[in-house]
């Protein structure tokens, strides 16, 4: 072979060689945070980073999901380059499907989290600490969430998860049926006692008759205590703050006697019919109790959109009455977050995404209320109150995800014609001028005290809801169920919870 035929084929191999490497510089390339390189033209969506956001739906997934992530990922490509991909998982499957995709190191890059698992997840090493990616890449969250709130869910000092904006605060009440409270011309403003709510409980059992029984609990499953309850539960109610500050001083509330003299008022509204004879085994739900006109009310947590979410729930109108005022704890902030699992490999682009998530209003509406024209109207006249387009209803529409709690900023979610159109106006004064326990902040790791834990817990299960709906005589259970607590392990956990809230404190500068 000659030399200039060597020559020629060298300097072919050379230009196909660098062709190669211009061609597929950028080519699958999804770790690209650039923003830039890649990200042009007809290749945009080809090369963008994809993120895969795992949370949970109850029921079926809306038929037209997909319409609504192509125009989310039409949002996010032009703000951040990245695209998204939803993976719902229903509350069911939930615990044990999200524990696999841990296991298997499957793509997950936001994922939804509950406040009741958020230490055990922080404990197994499936989250990400998220502080420097909050600082570089989330000033949209922090804009939205108050400092204090925002700081509620770090554990050993760091950042986890991140609040969704929703009601960071809860009161203590009973929501009453607005037609009865109208019949018998019900003070609503002078209910402020368990005192006060007896006597309108008789008003009402003598007025409506023997088979009516006024009062039942919030939800199924769940007990007077639960919605009345006066104390700051520390996530479990085994060790609780009173007053949700009591100088930080942790006690067994099951010993004390506000909680006999609780159970004490109970069982005689029980035995005189104030509250159903199966409350405790009923599975007949609250809005069918109060249609039937079988009871009067149920007690409750309550917030700004209580009136409004409990009168479209029963389909009758409905007065809710405060007696604790608004108590921000560490439960109520925590109960919906979102996190960065460890699995993530782009975990800049998910703290992208999950800021416009808290920041950006066409994104988180797309996911609320789907797409504007197809999905939902803006009503004459307003920027903010929406109703069905014509020929839509609740029976046929296409997308009906009802899960603004939980995706983000709700603050920023429109509101559907017939509720208060200043709803987000007032959560946002509810949630600032809401008392915040001592304890906010303070989580709680079972870890060191496990088995006595179970143990515990399988007590509480046994008595709980029999002692706290009266359907049982506390004089005789009560003792009982003291006693199986102390020998299952009670005292020993809430001594490693007071240490644990005592160092949670001393960091914190909290005395």
């Amino acid at each position: 072979m000659n030399k200039s035929l060597i020559k020629m084929l060298s300097l072919l191999l050379v230009c196909m060689i660098v062709l190669s490497a211009c061609g597929g510089n950028n080519s699958g390339n999804t770790n690209d945070t650039s923003g830039n390189g890649g990200n042009e033209g007809n290749d945009q969506n080809a090369d963008a980073v994809e993120l895969t956001v795992v949370l949970p739906v109850s029921g079926t997934v809306s038929k037209d999901m997909q319409l609504i992530e192509d125009e989310i990922n039409k949002i996010a490509m032009e703000k951040i380059q990245a695209k998204v991909k939803f993976l719902h998982i229903s509350f069911g499957d939930w615990e044990q499907q999200t524990n696999l995709m841990y296991a298997g190191n499957e793509k997950m890059d936001l994922i939804w989290i509950s406040g009741s698992s958020y230490t055990n997840n922080v404990a197994k090493g499936q989250l990400q600490a998220m502080d420097d990616l909050l600082a570089n890449h989330g000033q949209g969250i922090t804009s939205a969430i108050d400092e204090g709130y925002l700081n509620a869910t770090k554990v050993g000092g760091k950042t986890y998860a991140i609040p969704t904006v929703r009601d960071f605060a809860s009161s203590t009440g009973v929501n009453m049926n607005k037609a009865l409270v109208d019949k018998y011309n019900i003070d609503v403003n002078a209910i402020k006692s368990l005192d006060d709510l007896e006597k309108v409980l008789r008003t009402v059992k003598e007025g409506e008759g023997p088979e009516m029984y006024p009062l039942v609990p919030g939800a199924n499953g769940r007990t007077f205590l639960d919605d009345l309850g006066d104390f700051d539960t520390l996530s479990d109610s085994i060790g609780v703050l009173p007053n949700y500050d009591n100088d930080l001083k942790i006690v067994n509330y099951y010993e004390t006697p506000e909680f006999a003299n609780f159970l004490s008022k109970i069982r005689g509204w029980y035995l005189d019919g104030l509250i159903p004879k199966d409350v405790a085994t009923s599975q007949t739900s609250r809005a069918d109790l109060i249609k039937a006109n079988e009871t009067f009310a149920y007690s409750a947590k309550q917030n700004p959109m209580t009136k409004g979410s409990e009168t479209a729930l029963v389909g009758m109108e409905m007065e809710p009455a405060e007696i604790v005022p608004a108590v921000a704890t560490t439960g109520s902030v925590t109960g919906s977050m979102w996190a960065i699992p460890v699995n993530s490999t782009v975990p800049e682009k998910a703290m992208d995404f999950l800021n416009l998530m808290y920041s950006d209003k066409d994104i988180v509406n797309l996911y609320d209320w789907g797409i504007e024209g197809t999905h939902y109207v803006k009503v004459d006249g307003s920027e903010n109150v929406i109703t069905y387009p014509e020929g839509v209803d609740s029976a046929n529409i296409g997308y009906n995800m009802p899960l603004g709690w939980m995706f983000g900023n709700q603050l920023l979610s429109y509101v559907k014609q017939g509720n208060d159109p200043e709803i987000w106006t007032k959560m946002k004064e509810f949630n600032d001028s809401a008392n915040r326990s001592k304890a906010l902040g303070f989580l709680f790791d079972a870890t060191p005290v496990k088995t006595e834990y179970a143990a515990v817990t399988n007590v509480i299960t046994q008595y709980k809801i029999p002692l706290e709906t009266g359907s049982v005589d506390p004089e005789d259970v009560l003792p009982d169920f003291i006693s199986k607590l102390k020998s299952a392990g009670v005292d020993k956990i809430i001594a490693e919870k007071q240490k644990q809230l005592d160092e949670w404190a001393q960091a914190n500068g909290i005395k």
